[in-house]
Protein backbone atom coordinates (compact mmCIF):
# COMPACT_ATOMS: atom_id res chain seq x y z
CA UNK A 1 0.00 0.00 0.00
CA UNK A 2 1.12 3.43 -0.98
CA UNK A 3 0.95 5.76 2.16
CA UNK A 4 -0.48 9.22 1.04
CA UNK A 5 -3.26 11.19 2.44
CA UNK A 6 -4.78 14.21 0.78
CA UNK A 7 -6.80 17.33 2.29
CA UNK A 8 -9.13 19.16 0.56
CA UNK A 9 -10.52 22.94 1.95
CA UNK A 10 -13.58 23.99 1.94
CA UNK A 11 -14.07 27.86 2.38
CA UNK A 12 -17.67 27.94 0.95
CA UNK A 13 -18.71 25.48 3.98
CA UNK A 14 -17.34 27.45 6.83
CA UNK A 15 -13.43 25.79 6.25
CA UNK A 16 -14.53 22.39 6.66
CA UNK A 17 -11.40 20.07 6.06
CA UNK A 18 -11.90 16.96 4.41
CA UNK A 19 -9.57 14.13 4.24
CA UNK A 20 -8.71 10.72 2.35
CA UNK A 21 -6.02 8.64 2.93
CA UNK A 22 -4.35 5.29 3.03
CA UNK A 23 -1.56 4.15 5.51
CA UNK A 24 0.10 0.71 6.64
CA UNK A 25 3.74 1.77 9.09
CA UNK A 26 2.44 5.23 9.76
CA UNK A 27 1.59 6.00 13.41
CA UNK A 28 0.33 8.91 14.34
CA UNK A 29 1.80 10.91 17.36
CA UNK A 30 -0.69 12.44 19.97
CA UNK A 31 -1.96 15.37 19.25
CA UNK A 32 -5.51 17.16 18.81
CA UNK A 33 -7.10 18.84 16.79
CA UNK A 34 -9.39 22.74 17.40
CA UNK A 35 -12.36 21.12 15.37
CA UNK A 36 -14.19 17.98 15.72
CA UNK A 37 -12.89 14.67 13.55
CA UNK A 38 -15.47 12.65 12.17
CA UNK A 39 -14.05 9.46 9.87
CA UNK A 40 -15.11 6.25 8.22
CA UNK A 41 -12.81 3.07 8.26
CA UNK A 42 -13.27 2.30 4.74
CA UNK A 43 -10.57 -0.13 4.37
CA UNK A 44 -8.86 -2.38 7.43
CA UNK A 45 -8.64 -1.39 10.42
CA UNK A 46 -7.46 1.44 13.15
CA UNK A 47 -6.17 1.25 16.01
CA UNK A 48 -5.79 4.16 18.42
CA UNK A 49 -5.57 6.22 21.66
CA UNK A 50 -8.59 8.70 22.80
CA UNK A 51 -8.35 10.45 25.88
CA UNK A 52 -6.67 7.68 28.07
CA UNK A 53 -8.10 4.98 26.39
CA UNK A 54 -7.30 2.61 23.43
CA UNK A 55 -9.91 1.17 20.52
CA UNK A 56 -10.31 -0.57 17.52
CA UNK A 57 -11.85 0.45 14.78
CA UNK A 58 -13.18 -2.34 11.85
CA UNK A 59 -13.98 -1.49 8.36
CA UNK A 60 -17.23 0.62 8.02
CA UNK A 61 -17.17 2.32 11.91
CA UNK A 62 -17.32 5.42 12.37
CA UNK A 63 -14.55 7.51 14.92
CA UNK A 64 -15.47 10.43 16.62
CA UNK A 65 -12.94 12.71 18.20
CA UNK A 66 -13.99 15.40 20.17
CA UNK A 67 -12.36 19.07 19.91
CA UNK A 68 -9.39 19.05 21.96
CA UNK A 69 -9.44 15.82 22.75
CA UNK A 70 -5.67 14.28 22.48
CA UNK A 71 -5.61 10.81 20.57
CA UNK A 72 -2.88 8.93 18.32
CA UNK A 73 -3.56 6.39 15.37
CA UNK A 74 -2.01 3.62 13.61
CA UNK A 75 -2.94 0.40 11.88
CA UNK A 76 -5.10 -2.16 13.13
CA UNK A 77 -4.10 -4.83 10.60
CA UNK A 78 -0.78 -6.39 9.17
CA UNK A 79 -2.58 -4.17 5.85
CA UNK A 80 -2.90 -1.01 7.29
CA UNK A 81 -6.30 1.07 6.68
CA UNK A 82 -8.08 3.55 4.60
CA UNK A 83 -10.50 6.35 5.84
CA UNK A 84 -11.76 9.34 4.80
CA UNK A 85 -13.40 11.78 7.43
CA UNK A 86 -14.19 15.45 7.80
CA UNK A 87 -13.24 18.34 10.47
CA UNK A 88 -16.23 19.90 11.33
CA UNK A 89 -16.01 23.45 13.86
CA UNK A 90 -17.84 23.84 16.65
CA UNK A 91 -19.63 26.78 14.40
CA UNK A 92 -20.96 24.31 12.18
CA UNK A 93 -23.16 22.71 15.18
CA UNK A 94 -24.02 25.23 17.09
CA UNK A 95 -25.76 27.24 13.84
CA UNK A 96 -27.44 23.68 13.38
CA UNK A 97 -28.51 23.59 17.12
CA UNK A 98 -29.75 27.14 16.90
CA UNK A 99 -31.93 25.76 13.37
CA UNK A 100 -33.64 23.10 15.47
CA UNK A 101 -34.68 24.46 18.65
CA UNK A 102 -31.69 23.46 20.93
CA UNK A 103 -29.94 25.36 23.68
CA UNK A 104 -28.25 28.27 22.45
CA UNK A 105 -24.87 28.21 21.95
CA UNK A 106 -24.94 24.22 22.06
CA UNK A 107 -22.30 21.77 20.43
CA UNK A 108 -22.16 18.46 21.13
CA UNK A 109 -20.12 16.04 22.68
CA UNK A 110 -19.53 12.90 21.22
CA UNK A 111 -19.14 10.30 23.84
CA UNK A 112 -18.08 6.80 22.10
CA UNK A 113 -15.40 7.24 19.97
CA UNK A 114 -16.26 4.26 17.69
CA UNK A 115 -19.82 3.69 16.44
CA UNK A 116 -21.42 1.03 14.38
CA UNK A 117 -23.78 2.62 12.65
CA UNK A 118 -24.71 1.43 8.81
CA UNK A 119 -26.59 3.92 8.13
CA UNK A 120 -24.85 6.79 9.46
CA UNK A 121 -21.93 5.47 7.62
CA UNK A 122 -23.12 5.44 4.71
CA UNK A 123 -24.77 8.57 4.51
CA UNK A 124 -20.60 10.42 5.62
CA UNK A 125 -19.89 7.99 2.88
CA UNK A 126 -22.20 10.03 -0.30
CA UNK A 127 -21.73 13.35 1.75
CA UNK A 128 -17.36 12.36 1.05
CA UNK A 129 -18.41 11.92 -2.36
CA UNK A 130 -20.24 14.63 -2.84
CA UNK A 131 -18.14 17.28 -1.57
CA UNK A 132 -15.61 15.47 -3.84
CA UNK A 133 -17.17 15.44 -6.71
CA UNK A 134 -20.33 17.77 -7.30
CA UNK A 135 -20.17 21.64 -8.05
CA UNK A 136 -23.83 21.95 -6.88
CA UNK A 137 -23.38 24.13 -3.90
CA UNK A 138 -27.15 23.90 -2.89
CA UNK A 139 -26.57 20.02 -2.79
CA UNK A 140 -23.03 20.43 -1.02
CA UNK A 141 -24.58 22.23 1.66
CA UNK A 142 -27.45 20.49 2.22
CA UNK A 143 -25.98 17.37 2.42
CA UNK A 144 -23.44 18.17 4.43
CA UNK A 145 -25.65 20.15 6.96
CA UNK A 146 -28.82 16.99 6.85
CA UNK A 147 -25.10 14.77 7.71
CA UNK A 148 -24.04 16.84 10.42
CA UNK A 149 -27.51 17.62 12.53
CA UNK A 150 -28.47 13.98 11.78
CA UNK A 151 -25.32 12.93 13.82
CA UNK A 152 -25.67 15.56 16.34
CA UNK A 153 -28.73 14.12 17.10
CA UNK A 154 -28.10 10.69 17.18
CA UNK A 155 -25.08 10.26 18.39
CA UNK A 156 -24.16 13.76 20.54
CA UNK A 157 -24.62 14.75 24.42
CA UNK A 158 -24.64 17.99 25.87
CA UNK A 159 -20.67 18.98 26.60
CA UNK A 160 -21.49 21.24 29.50
CA UNK A 161 -23.56 18.48 31.04
CA UNK A 162 -19.49 16.76 30.99
CA UNK A 163 -17.75 20.25 31.98
CA UNK A 164 -19.82 20.28 34.68
CA UNK A 165 -18.34 16.76 36.07
CA UNK A 166 -15.19 18.29 35.51
CA UNK A 167 -12.83 19.97 38.46
CA UNK A 168 -11.51 23.08 36.99
CA UNK A 169 -8.50 24.45 37.79
CA UNK A 170 -7.53 28.21 37.26
CA UNK A 171 -3.74 27.82 37.90
CA UNK A 172 -3.37 25.11 35.07
CA UNK A 173 -5.87 27.43 32.56
CA UNK A 174 -3.12 30.48 33.57
CA UNK A 175 -0.19 28.02 32.62
CA UNK A 176 -2.38 26.55 29.54
CA UNK A 177 -3.49 30.12 27.84
CA UNK A 178 0.57 31.39 28.90
CA UNK A 179 1.69 28.43 26.71
CA UNK A 180 -1.12 29.69 23.93
CA UNK A 181 -0.19 33.33 24.17
CA UNK A 182 4.17 32.88 23.25
CA UNK A 183 3.64 29.77 21.40
CA UNK A 184 7.25 31.64 19.31
CA UNK A 185 8.87 31.30 22.95
CA UNK A 186 11.29 28.69 24.10
CA UNK A 187 9.22 28.53 27.79
CA UNK A 188 11.25 26.89 30.75
CA UNK A 189 9.51 25.29 32.97
CA UNK A 190 10.22 27.38 35.59
CA UNK A 191 8.51 30.22 34.40
CA UNK A 192 5.45 27.60 34.20
CA UNK A 193 5.89 26.86 37.80
CA UNK A 194 5.84 30.22 38.73
CA UNK A 195 2.45 31.80 37.17
CA UNK A 196 1.06 28.04 38.39
CA UNK A 197 2.55 28.06 42.02
CA UNK A 198 3.40 24.56 41.74
CA UNK A 199 6.45 22.73 41.81
CA UNK A 200 7.83 21.67 38.20
CA UNK A 201 7.55 18.38 38.91
CA UNK A 202 3.91 18.86 40.51
CA UNK A 203 2.96 21.21 37.65
CA UNK A 204 3.66 18.17 34.78
CA UNK A 205 1.79 15.61 36.66
CA UNK A 206 -0.91 17.94 37.23
CA UNK A 207 -1.17 19.71 33.42
CA UNK A 208 -1.09 16.20 31.75
CA UNK A 209 -3.63 14.79 33.79
CA UNK A 210 -5.92 17.60 32.56
CA UNK A 211 -5.18 18.00 29.22
CA UNK A 212 -3.83 14.92 28.24
CA UNK A 213 -0.16 15.80 27.49
CA UNK A 214 2.65 17.28 29.29
CA UNK A 215 3.39 21.17 28.84
CA UNK A 216 6.13 20.73 25.94
CA UNK A 217 4.04 18.56 24.34
CA UNK A 218 0.49 20.49 24.88
CA UNK A 219 2.90 23.58 23.54
CA UNK A 220 4.47 21.34 19.79
CA UNK A 221 0.47 20.92 19.36
CA UNK A 222 -0.22 24.22 19.66
CA UNK A 223 2.32 25.50 17.34
CA UNK A 224 1.31 22.46 15.08
CA UNK A 225 -2.35 23.87 15.34
CA UNK A 226 -1.36 27.42 14.78
CA UNK A 227 0.81 26.19 11.88
CA UNK A 228 -1.91 25.43 9.94
CA UNK A 229 -3.77 27.92 9.97
CA UNK A 230 -1.13 29.86 8.83
CA UNK A 231 -0.28 27.65 6.19
CA UNK A 232 -3.86 28.01 5.09
CA UNK A 233 -4.18 31.53 4.83
CA UNK A 234 -1.28 30.80 1.90
CA UNK A 235 1.79 31.62 4.05
CA UNK A 236 5.58 30.49 3.25
CA UNK A 237 6.47 27.30 5.05
CA UNK A 238 9.54 27.87 6.38
CA UNK A 239 8.23 31.38 7.84
CA UNK A 240 5.27 29.51 9.26
CA UNK A 241 8.06 27.29 11.21
CA UNK A 242 9.41 30.55 12.76
CA UNK A 243 6.56 32.42 13.65
CA UNK A 244 4.83 29.35 15.37
CA UNK A 245 8.39 28.49 17.33
CA UNK A 246 10.09 25.50 15.97
CA UNK A 247 14.00 26.22 15.96
CA UNK A 248 14.61 24.90 12.21
CA UNK A 249 12.27 23.67 9.54
CA UNK A 250 13.43 19.75 9.50
CA UNK A 251 12.20 20.14 12.95
CA UNK A 252 8.72 21.60 11.88
CA UNK A 253 8.62 18.72 9.15
CA UNK A 254 9.09 15.90 11.21
CA UNK A 255 6.64 17.16 13.57
CA UNK A 256 3.85 18.11 11.22
CA UNK A 257 3.88 14.69 9.35
CA UNK A 258 3.63 13.12 12.49
CA UNK A 259 0.84 14.80 13.90
CA UNK A 260 -0.89 14.68 10.30
CA UNK A 261 -0.10 12.18 7.54
CA UNK A 262 1.81 14.32 5.35
CA UNK A 263 4.64 17.13 5.25
CA UNK A 264 3.66 20.73 5.61
CA UNK A 265 4.76 21.66 1.83
CA UNK A 266 2.13 18.96 0.88
CA UNK A 267 -0.49 20.20 3.05
CA UNK A 268 0.04 23.85 2.01
CA UNK A 269 -0.44 22.78 -2.03
CA UNK A 270 -3.57 20.71 -1.28
CA UNK A 271 -5.90 23.41 0.50
CA UNK A 272 -4.36 26.41 -1.31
Amino acid sequence: MTEKAAFTLHQELGGLEMVEADFCNHNFSKHSHETYTINVIEKGAQRFLSSGSNYMAPEHSIIFVNADEVHTGQSGTDNGWSYRGIAPFESHFTKLASDIGLTEGFAPYFPNAVVQDPQMATELCQLFHILASSDNTLLRETMLYGVLTRLMLKHGKSRNEIKQQQTSNQKLEWVKQYINDHLEQNITLETLAKISDFTPFYLVRQFQKMYGLPPHAYQIQQRLRKSKSLLRQGNKVADVATDVGFYDQSHFHRHFKKANGVTPSRYARQVG
